[in-house]
């Protein structure tokens, strides 16, 4: 494999990774906020157990996620050192904004939220909880603003030519306010509030089966439910927005998605199948001229294609960008089906008696975490051969001193580490639920504090 190939294999392999975590923290940030908010509007002891170990979750998912990400700023210089000249102005500021802006502040107060019980009063604590919160949030718009400019350049001009092109910041809040900017970061926010949601959920769903805990799991996996349900939901119309500005801003993305290549045809939506992208058709389950009424209220409209576009200026693996993209579409389908049907059996009181459905939920952890990697796979893919969408290649945009055998063993190095860092996080995080929710001065949980004469243990 050539430099380019080892290059995008080792970048998508290291953001794939560290994008496990961001979204664990952002959804479990909205959590932390809701469960410290019912403590402290009912002063109910369990809502703070609920949170004293959740809190110690987000700890650990923080510390990994951090660990991880510093990698990918090196690679920036060492494999990409063209495209780090070129956007330079422009990312550079965006991960400068991340810095001072949102990982300042969430680092910050992590230690209020982590140290301060017993330290600081409870509305001083829960104020921290929803900086911690917001830090995670503003992190997510700034990373999402510079990929997104990316997609949609906006608010520059380019300085110099050949080798010494660059683009230059003009207007800074055009460029945040890029035409792709807002639709993705609500989508990508969406997504980290479902997976924040269904870890909840999958931990309590276990306790739940064992058949521990369950004075506090319970109410935790009702908020956890609840949240899902409403963000489930609010992804669908969040999706299809975004796809609304991928029609019309990369209609090349667009035609991939769907494997869609004659401009004088309608666009179909398929629900599943496979392109083939020597023949240029593709088969599978679809509703014709789905993807027309989508676009256009009309399935009758022709929606431009794949031979539209010069050869070398659009994808050239489609059908993984289509595989992709309807991976995540069809696990978003299914966590509102999913949602929706236990909402429903517990206003019917019966939630917690389907010992299938919490079995379900135990391993549901796993799809947001698959819909988030894929969709950012079917987004960065169907940018192709684009790094910089109309402006660089993705071939222009390498180092030009760095070997294949230097990335290969980078590569491999990288991967034995973030092995290395997966099983710790897995270890860690398997011994603190096992641990349970339990107050960490006493070590006794609920459920034993029960037999005693506060059923509830306080600080």
């Amino acid at each position: 494999m050539d430099v380019e190939i080892l290059s995008r294999i080792q970048f998508a392999f290291t953001i794939a990774f560290h994008y496990i975590y961001p979204p664990l923290s952002i959804g479990l940030g909205l959590l932390l906020v809701i469960f410290e908010g019912m403590y402290l509007k009912t002063g109910d002891k369990r809502y703070e157990q609920i949170t004293r170990f959740w809190i110690k979750i987000f700890a650990l998912i923080f510390g990994i996620g951090v660990a991880t990400g510093i990698i990918m700023e090196f690679e920036f210089g060492t494999n990409w050192a063209t495209y780090s000249k070129y956007v330079g102005d422009i990312f550079g500021s965006a991960l400068a904004a991340e810095g001072i802006f949102a990982f300042a502040l969430e680092s910050g107060f992590l230690g209020i939220l982590i140290f301060g019980w017993n330290r600081v009063g409870p509305k001083v604590h829960f104020f921290s909880a929803v900086m911690v919160f917001l830090g995670s949030m503003f992190s997510a718009v700034w990373i999402v603003v510079a990929n997104s400019w990316q997609q949609t350049p906006a608010g520059f001009r380019i300085v110099g030519e050949g080798l010494n092109a660059r683009a230059e910041i003009t207007d800074f809040w055009a460029m945040v306010f890029n035409p792709s900017s807002v639709e993705r970061l609500t989508h990508v926010w969406i997504g980290a509030f479902l997976a924040g949601a269904f870890l909840v959920l999958s931990v309590n769903a276990w306790y739940i089966l064992k058949n521990k805990y369950l004075e506090i799991a319970k109410p935790s996996f009702k908020l956890a439910l609840f949240t899902a349900t409403v963000c489930s939901l609010l992804q669908l119309a969040v999706g299809h927005k975004s796809a609304d500005g991928v029609a019309k801003n990369q209609p090349a993305k667009l035609a991939a998605l769907e494997g869609h290549y004659d401009s004088l045809a309608t666009g179909d939506m398929y629900l599943m199948g496979y392109v083939n992208n020597k023949t240029q058709e593709t088969a599978g389950i679809r509703i014709p001229g789905g993807l027309s009424f989508l676009l256009h209220g009309n399935f009758n409209t022709p929606i431009k294609g794949l031979n539209a576009f010069p050869a070398d200026e659009r994808p050239t693996q489609v059908n993984a960008v289509f595989q992709f993209y309807h991976i995540m579409v069809g696990i978003g389908m299914t966590l509102i089906g999913l949602t929706v049907f236990a909402t429903w059996l517990y206003f019917r009181n019966k939630l917690f008696d389907k010992r299938w459905l919490m079995w379900v939920f135990v391993w549901a952890v796993l799809l947001p975490q698959i819909a988030n990697q894929s969709g950012w796979f079917a987004a960065e893919m169907g940018r192709q051969p684009w790094v910089v969408y109309g402006l660089l290649k993705t071939s222009d945009a390498l180092s030009k001193a760095v070997t294949a055998n230097q990335v290969l063993f980078s590569l491999i190095m990288f991967t034995v580490v973030y092995l290395l860092l997966l099983v710790l996080f897995l270890y860690l995080l398997n011994k603190k639920i096992q641990h349970g929710p339990v107050d960490y001065g006493t070590k006794e949980s609920i459920e034993e504090g029960t037999k005693r004469d506060n059923p509830l243990l306080a600080h």
